[in-house]
């Protein structure tokens, strides 16, 4: 029989304050709210045991508790209940399951678990409205709801106890494809829609071109036979554009070599060879994340993901499941980094936009409302961070209507390594035939399926329920703990990676290059539910899994050290020299690969490429003369205003090393860069910082990346960063990528990649593309459309701060000091803030000059080091108006400005104001070192433009007329209010 608990405040709810205010700001007007925890315990005990169990559950002096009746008797209108699909990851049920094995004192058998739901009662809605606030309150893919009325939860007694167990019927088993003999028609049918089944249905997408599957044909018949269906699979995973960035790979145009390995590598090799006895870097683009000096004892990583598809079927989930997935991206460089710093960086279409969207025809299978994307996104990576115990610093987030279709979801970890460890360099790893293949963390189950190559389609009426997961951050952090805490420094494993993209069938194999095979008995792989099929077991991308190779000899104290701290471990293969992927179940070989063709038997695509610049109409000049309302409106943008919501949920504290941090001043405006101090005892730091200019997009997608690289380095180096310290990290999330425009838009901007990484000197140590953000649905009228992303390049700054304590903020700090511009100023409003704000796009984008703009930036790294500067704000989104701005109101201080003597060359104080030409900071110091200042930046482009003052904001204009007067309350407010009801 199956107990239900549950749990009540006994006096003001916090999170039912903060639900029913959600509530009331989507439209809802609830009189009352009693939020209640539920607790189903599927489990064999006995009255005293459960008692135990609800004592456990609840604190006596601020909550109510229930077993097996219904906690409240005071009326309501509306029973609502919340709670998982079967299947899908319940952290907190399956945190209760651990402590309710801890008081019975074994652990729960098979078939028995706990589940967790939560309980809303409520009143003062109409059934109409309740049946939408339910609506709002679930994604259908991974959730249920139960709505009761009050007479109905009296007759009933309750809720009732709902146990959401996976029972799968069918017998599982293995069986072959028939590929040898299929058609042209046949094997595209099975590349884009996956293999059919014996009940004539297909499974999902293997995201195989007809290029692909050919090749795949004429391998098994050299084989003479026909491929399983697990094989089949496997080969999907590894070949996907996720796993092996194809489009970058194959040859393009005239690039015979791809573009990665003739531009992004390129770079990276040039500029290191340059650096010579220089070069920081230690580890890039051969591991899950790429690894540059710290100090002489440790090591710094980065890796930044994209978690694009997955967030727009489940938001919560995607989002969830990119920021931990990302941790173990940390966990698996080298013998294994601890996750230091979190990071994020999210695109979506505004909030407020109501229109709904349809993956099927006739309105079926609805995309979730845009708000409730962001919402859940945001969400998902607060409980992701925060429940690891890792700081989250650094983010931005990003508004266009192009993202409606599919948000892009940016997330990121550094991790922190010693570069010696038991004697062993820790970059350095290798599995060793005849080592233990071994699977740590949590167990195997649906959820996860097709993931790799759903992420490297366009998202359509097929994309599958299976991809979505959801990340259980208290699994993982346990078995992040136990292995780099402990195992890692006692010398117990050889080499170890991440269970991310296509699960084992990828972790095992492409480890399994390091010692040239492996055999695997897959019936020995720890399921979270019987009756799963050996491919689904081979390619499920459940979370919270890392791969090691695990001596034989060291196998016991491994194995042991892991049940002590709670981990799960299970040894599921040996790793061999075979030269094949190798794949048993109940002893029958169920795979039977070459190691080569699995990762090298991809046939080149040739890619032909065309580039067309488009001309957009161009505005006029803005006639009014007075600009303070457009500047009080560009405040509020939603590419601008303040995002301090989500920087105040995201726990930037924990492991105490914040140094600058997200919000700055006395104003608490959000900073374009951050800095970290990982190791306590040091004065060293790192710092992070990106850029993102889509819109460039739209004119010139050269100039596009040109520009997201110069504002990601010149956020870093208003900070306090040193250039000749600083890594590139890339993030290229396009669309339409089998279409030679949308390739001629990428090869260009991946050109300004190399151009620019050269002219700087910073090393690209890893990255990620995303090259199908389109959504192929129908509209509300039931119209077929297609929504692409603009094409989007994020890059990420990261590298090392000598001294912290010279670290330089964004505000204002005295009246007095002095208000300098650097860098020069021309007629580029093209892309920019300013002219989306007036309807338009423009055609004159910002170009970066990076031989000027390197020598400014490294003199003004050499001023702050001489401690000649009081704060320093990059101007970019929204141009100089927004950083004077953001100075003023992050100091609570006024300025006074004169823009007479701007450098650069622009027509009219609009373009000085709202120009966003790259290169330029605004920098306050105090007057005493005026003369030491400019000394040091002689030779540069700067201008003493005003001062700082006690309240008011004066700008005058080219003329010295005054164009702009306000007060810093003013701007603040006008800066805030844009997200005032999500905080």
């Amino acid at each position: 029989m199956a107990h239900r608990i549950e749990v009540a405040a006994r006096h003001s709810d916090t999170r039912a304050l903060v639900r029913k205010h959600k509530f009331e700001s989507s439209g809802f007007k609830v009189k009352n709210l009693l939020l209640v925890d539920v607790y189903v315990l599927d489990v064999f005990v006995d009255a005293n045991q459960l008692r135990n169990v609800a004592e456990r559950l609840h604190n006596p002096v601020t909550q109510f508790v229930a077993i097996d009746t219904p906690i409240s008797s005071k009326k309501f209108d509306w029973a609502v209940e919340t709670g998982f699909l079967p299947g899908v990851t319940d952290n907190v049920g399956n945190t209760v399951k651990e402590g309710v094995e801890d008081l019975l004192k074994r652990k729960l058998k098979e078939g028995e678990g706990v589940y967790s739901s939560q309980l809303f009662l409520l009143s003062g809605l109409s059934k109409e409205q309740v049946d939408l606030l339910a609506k709002s309150l679930i994604n259908p893919l991974i959730q249920r709801v139960l709505i009761k009325s009050y007479s109905e939860f009296v007759k009933e007694q309750g809720m009732g106890s709902v146990v959401p167990k996976v029972l799968l019927h069918s017998k599982p088993g293995v069986f072959t494809v028939d590929l040898l003999g299929a058609s042209e028609e046949e094997l595209i049918s099975i590349g884009k829609h996956g293999i059919l089944a014996p009940d004539g249905t297909r499974r999902g997408p293997l995201a195989l071109d007809f290029t692909y599957m050919k090749a795949i044909q004429t391998y098994f018949k050299k084989q003479q036979r026909n491929p399983t269906d697990v094989e089949l699979e496997s080969i999907a995973q590894t070949w996907s554009e996720h796993c092996k960035h194809t489009i970058f790979a194959d040859p393009m145009d005239e690039v015979k070599e791809g573009l990665f390995k003739a531009y992004i590598k390129a770079a990276t090799n040039k500029i290191r060879k340059e650096k010579g006895k220089n070069d920081f870097c230690l580890s890039v683009f051969t591991d899950n994340s790429g690894g540059i000096v710290f100090d002489k004892d440790w090591i710094v990583t980065d890796k930044v993901e994209t978690h694009n598809s997955p967030s727009a079927l489940d938001p919560f989930g995607g989002a969830i499941t990119g920021i931990v997935g990302v941790n173990r991206d940390a966990m698996g460089f080298g013998l294994g980094a601890k996750p230091i710093i979190n990071r994020y960086g999210f695109c979506f279409a505004d909030p407020n936009d109501t229109a709904l969207l349809y993956k099927g025809q006739n309105r079926t299978q609805p995309m979730l409302p845009s708000k409730r994307i962001m919402e859940g996104v945001i969400e998902g990576v607060n409980v992701g961070g925060n429940c690891s115990g890792i700081p989250t610093p650094q983010g931005f987030v990003f508004f266009d209507p192009r993202y409606k279709g599919k948000p892009l979801v940016f997330v990121g970890t550094a991790g922190l390594i010693p570069r010696k460890s038991k004697g062993r360099d820790t970059c350095e790893k290798q599995a060793q035939a005849g080592d233990y293949i071994v699977m740590v963390g949590g167990r195997v189950g649906l959820d996860g399926i097709h993931g790799a190559t759903f992420s490297s389609e366009a998202m359509d009426s097929g994309s599958p329920a299976t991809a979505v997961q959801i990340g259980d951050p208290i699994t993982q952090k346990k078995m992040s703990d136990a292995i780099v805490k402990e195992a890692r420094d006692l010398g117990l494993y050889t080499s170890i990676t991440d269970n991310g993209a296509g699960g084992l069938s990828c972790s095992i194999a492409e480890m399994a290059k390091e010692c040239g095979g492996c055999l695997v008995e897959l019936d020995k792989v720890p399921l979270k539910y019987p009756g799963l099929e050996p491919w689904q077991t081979w390619i499920s991308e459940s979370q919270e899994r890392m791969t090691l190779s695990v001596p034989k000899n060291k196998w016991k104290t491994f194995s042991d050290l892991m049940q002590r701290r709670g981990v799960e471990a299970t040894a599921v293969g040996e790793f061999t020299r075979s030269g094949k992927c190798i794949v048993k179940y109940h002893n029958k070989v169920v795979m039977d690969v070459d190691m080569k063709f699995l990762h090298d038997g991809l046939p080149p695509r040739p890619m032909k490429t065309t580039y067309t610049k488009t001309k957009h109409q161009e505005p006029k000049p803005f006639a009014a003369k007075d600009l303070t309302k457009p500047f009080l409106q560009l405040l509020g943008r939603l590419n601008i205003a303040s995002y301090e919501f989500i920087s105040m949920q995201y726990d930037h504290e924990v492991q105490a090393g914040s140094v600058i941090k997200p919000l700055q001043g006395r104003g608490r405006i959000n900073g374009d860069a951050t800095i970290t101090r990982p190791v306590l005892s040091s004065k060293k730091g790192v710092v992070l910082s990106q850029g993102l200019n889509p819109t460039y997009s739209d004119i010139d997608t050269y100039h596009m990346a040109a520009c997201a690289i110069d504002t990601a380095i010149r956020n870093a180096i208003a900070i306090g960063a040193n250039l000749d310290c600083l890594a590139l990290l890339d993030n290229f999330c396009w669309c339409s990528s089998t279409e030679p425009e949308r390739l001629g838009q990428l090869k260009t901007a991946v050109k300004a990649c190399y151009d620019y990484a050269i002219a700087y000197g910073t090393p690209f140590i890893s990255g990620k593309d995303s090259m199908f953000n389109d959504f192929k649905g129908f509209d509300a009228k039931g119209n077929p459309t297609k929504i692409s992303v603009p094409p989007t390049l994020l890059v990420s700054a990261f590298g090392v701060v000598e001294d912290v304590l010279k670290a330089v903020s964004l505000d204002a700090k005295f009246p007095g000091d002095l208000v300098y511009i650097l860098g020069e100023t021309f007629e580029e409003l093209g892309g920019s803030e300013f002219w989306a704000m007036q309807g338009f796009v423009g055609n004159s984008v910002p170009k970066v000059d990076a031989q000027k703009n390197k020598k400014l930036y490294m003199a003004l790294s050499k001023a702050m080091q001489q401690g000649l500067t009081a704060s320093a704000q990059s101007v970019h989104r929204g141009g100089l108006a927004v950083a004077l701005a953001k100075t003023a109101m992050g100091g609570m201080l006024g300025l006074e400005i004169s823009l007479k003597n701007l450098p650069g060359k622009v027509s009219g104080d609009e373009a000085a104001l709202f120009s966003e030409s790259q290169g330029r900071l605004v920098v306050t110091i105090n007057p005493k070192h005026r003369a030491s200042f400019e000394t040091v930046l002689k030779g540069n482009a700067l201008t003493l433009v005003g001062k700082v003052t006690k309240s008011s904001i004066q700008i005058n204009g080219l003329k010295d007329n005054m164009i702009i007067k306000t007060t810093i309350n003013s701007a603040l407010n006008a800066y805030k209010k844009t997200f005032k009801e999500f905080a």
